[in-house]
């Protein structure tokens, strides 16, 4: 239906509906639905003359809050103009020979790892595995391969790989002088998830890419980061970069944000409710198989004979199709977690076609 690559396309979707964008629910995109926090309004318009004067090119204050939310030197990290920007530029900068890609996965490593001439080669996860990687993955971690991207929780599934699979991953990445490139760019939205940043020390191979955008409900701004414990190579990053890639707002935002403390409560509160009424109201539901993701979307299968994305954008809910991810097909569908009445309005659409399916029958 869409020409785009990625959730989040309301003009176009509104188009086919023949509706207002503002009338979609928009479920394709995983936004946090608390939306922008109040502390960063109130920071835009009381700076508002930022846009009167070049940010500093170096992003310092931003670069010293990212630093100190994380517990890392300041030469550990470089911001970036979001997280998709960051990929395309650490990518080009590593210039890996030969890949492993995780299918499906996000679309744009194979565009980045393209663009750059790589020879990728597909690591399908499968339905009949769970959607998980294990073992046999480190078998296909060979010394012909230069880079591997993973991204933990998985776009689409939500699930999250095995711990101790991935202090093994990490190590024999390390072993073969493999870049291991890991996107974390849903993992604030886990408050109990340790990630990988602790491993980034004693594992200089390791580059972790993360995202404010989602988590903070700021997908117009634009705002991610990369981090690597090897400050030369950071270093040598920063300096392959055009000047002023980060707007004077969103570098504002993560000065702002990482220090909203009641926001970033509010919101696992949030989840922690929101979250299991969805997953248990869908798994009510005929014709749809559920997988227990961890972030805040959910992956299914819809079985039924309907067009499952056009009947529900007739009712003004845009739900992501997971058709183009490689090893996917039109049956599989990623819904984001959003407001009970949004939430309640995507289950009785659901029901309301299953039921129609049903009396047809």
């Amino acid at each position: 239906m869409f020409t785009s690559n990625h959730g989040g396309n309301i003009r176009e979707a509104a188009a086919l509906a023949g509706v207002d964008p503002a009338q979609l629910i928009d479920f394709s995109a995983n936004i946090n639905p608390l939306g922008m926090p109040a502390t960063l309004r109130r920071a835009i318009v009381e700076h508002l003359d930022a846009a009167q004067r070049y940010p500093d090119p170096e992003y310092l204050a931003l670069h010293q809050a990212l630093a100190k939310h994380l517990n890392v030197p300041t030469s550990w990290l470089m911001a970036g103009n979001g997280e998709t920007e960051l990929i395309f530029q650490l990518l080009a900068h590593l210039a890996p020979r030969h890949a492993l890609l995780l299918t499906p996965g996000f679309a744009e490593y194979r565009r980045a790892l393209s663009r750059v001439g790589c020879r990728i080669t597909d690591y399908p996860l499968t339905e009949a595995d769970g959607w998980q990687p294990d073992s046999r993955l480190l078998a296909a971690l060979t010394p012909d391969l230069d880079c591997l991207v993973l991204c933990t929780p998985n776009n689409p599934t939500g699930l999250m790989p095995d711990r101790g699979l991935m202090k093994a991953i990490v190590s024999r990445c390390a072993e073969l002088n493999i870049a291991l490139v890991i996107d974390e760019a849903f993992i604030d939205f886990m408050p109990d998830a340790a990630g990988c940043a602790g491993w980034l020390a004693e594992h200089p191979q390791l580059w972790i890419l993360r995202s404010l955008t989602k988590f903070y409900a700021i997908p117009g701004l634009r705002l991610g980061y990369v981090i690597n414990s090897d400050a030369s190579r950071v270093a040598a990053l920063r300096a392959s970069r055009e000047p002023w890639t980060i707007n004077a707002f969103a570098a504002l935002a993560g000065e702002i944000v990482l220090d909203d403390a009641a926001y970033q409560q509010a919101t696992f509160q949030w989840l922690e409710t929101e979250r299991p009424w969805l997953w248990q109201s869908l798994n009510e539901l005929p014709d749809l198989t559920l997988w227990p993701g961890e972030a805040n979307y959910l992956f299914f299968r819809y079985d039924g004979e309907e067009d499952l994305q056009r009947r529900l954008l007739a009712q003004q809910i845009l739900i992501r199709s997971c058709a183009n991810y490689p090893g996917l097909d039109k049956r599989y569908f990623r819904v984001a977690v959003k407001s009970r009445s949004d939430n309640e309005a995507l289950i009785a659409a659901l029901t309301a076609i299953s039921r129609d399916t049903n009396r047809g029958a």
